[in-house]
């Protein structure tokens, strides 16, 4: 009978063991994964009001569209020119996790940092991520079939980031769904075409992203910043673009002593239309950097509409036509498509060239979305196309000769 009672308190003190055993595994499980932890670790739990919690700061000396303040435990980003023609700038408070928020600011432009979790609607964007080394914060981009960027197609392939807009179409209940920090977009004025005010009205946090409106290579690839400073990354920001800019002006000081400069222009005819960049686009400052004397027509930075016959009477001499239809590889698809264009000097001499290399099976282009953010790269291009004397080693990364 003792022996009875003694193996049955044995088997309940074990079965005790067991469920509080169980009950600790499951609470680690279930309260605690490892990302919530990660998070948990960057928010502050002991807020000094003299402390500088952003002792490295960046600055912005090339791009026009955004500024930042700083202050001791936030950040004040103003994007100043978010579209052509804009009557309103965008303001985004960025507040150190475990700090007070700052008063006299609206509730939509605040946005804790850093940020652990982001969409992004342009493929622009993406090279930021992996440059910065936070591709793994990405949970969705607008189509997963027109990206580059090799972090972010790894993400894609093992299911980390999926897609959410379909036909151009913004999904936002599947944003909704996925819960990001942040989601990072643009803007170009037209409510047909914006999704940042829907974005808005469903609660959600949205950063709007302008570096398509910057005057210079320079420039565009200086909105790294901005994305560095929603997750933190002011620092290595500072110094990766510190050497892009380096190496950029290293490329174009040698060319600044050519006497000889060849003319260039870009484009072609679409549907009776043939756009051209403006003499103050970024696209003419590239040329001017890499020692070419580019044809353009107007002061304008943006694209400017031309006829075959303005074109034409400009450019029949040009020594180099660069940026043509991205369906061209060769000199006979440009040819077919308009015999005219066979009396271009430069189709002549075989001086056409595209800056569709680096396309993906679905018709993603990186020159579009790594090139933005590589300049250096970019212009190094375009010296070994018109100056190849100037860099005998470098290989065309962007651009290739049409046939």
């Amino acid at each position: 009978m003792t022996l009875k009672i003694r193996l049955g308190q044995w088997s309940i003190f074990f079965s005790l063991i067991f469920c509080v055993a169980t009950f600790i595994v499951s609470c680690n499980n279930i309260i605690n994964p490892p990302e919530k932890l990660a998070d948990a670790k960057t928010c502050l739990q002991n807020y000094n009001p003299n402390t500088d919690y952003f002792p490295n700061k960046l600055t912005v000396n090339y791009a026009t569209g955004f500024t930042v303040e700083y202050q001791k435990n936030y950040k004040v980003i103003t994007v100043k020119n978010p579209w052509r023609d804009a009557k309103t700038s965008f303001q985004y408070v960025l507040v150190q996790c475990g700090t007070p928020v700052p008063t006299g600011f609206d509730k939509s432009q605040i946005i804790t940092v850093p940020v652990n979790s982001a969409i992004s609607l342009s493929t622009t964007h993406l090279p930021h991520f992996a440059k910065l080394g936070i591709a793994d914060k990405l949970l969705a981009v607008s189509d997963t079939k027109k990206v580059n960027t090799q972090a972010v197609v790894e993400n894609i392939k093992a299911g980390k980031i999926v897609e959410v807009e379909s036909n151009g179409n913004l999904n936002i209940e599947r944003v909704l769904e996925l819960n990001p920090d942040v989601v990072i977009t643009y803007g170009t004025g037209n409510p047909q075409i914006d999704s940042h005010p829907k974005l808005l009205e469903a609660g959600l946090k949205v950063a709007i992203n302008a570096e398509y409106m910057e005057t210079s290579p320079l420039g565009h690839a200086e909105w790294l910043k901005f994305t560095a400073l929603l997750f933190n990354k002011d620092e290595i920001a500072e110094k990766i673009f510190q050497e892009t800019s380096q190496k950029y002006k290293a490329v174009a000081a040698k060319v600044k002593s050519l006497k000889k400069r060849p003319t260039v222009f870009t484009g072609f005819n679409f549907k009776g239309t043939w756009y051209a960049p403006g003499c103050k686009s970024y696209a003419a400052k590239y040329f001017t950097d890499a020692g070419a004397d580019y044809l353009c027509v107007d002061n304008s930075s943006g694209s400017i509409p031309l006829s075959f016959e303005d074109v034409f009477a400009r450019a029949i001499k040009a020594d180099y036509w660069l940026n043509v239809s991205q369906s061209w590889q060769s000199l006979k698809d440009a040819i077919s498509e308009d015999n005219r264009y066979g009396e271009f000097n430069a189709v002549k001499k075989g001086n056409v060239y595209n800056n569709n290399l680096r396309v993906n099976y679905n018709g993603g282009n990186d020159y579009w979305e790594s090139g933005t953010s590589n300049p250096d790269v970019v212009l190094s291009d375009l010296v070994k196309i018109m100056h190849p004397e100037l860099l005998p080693n470098h290989q065309l990364i962007y651009y290739q000769k049409l046939k």
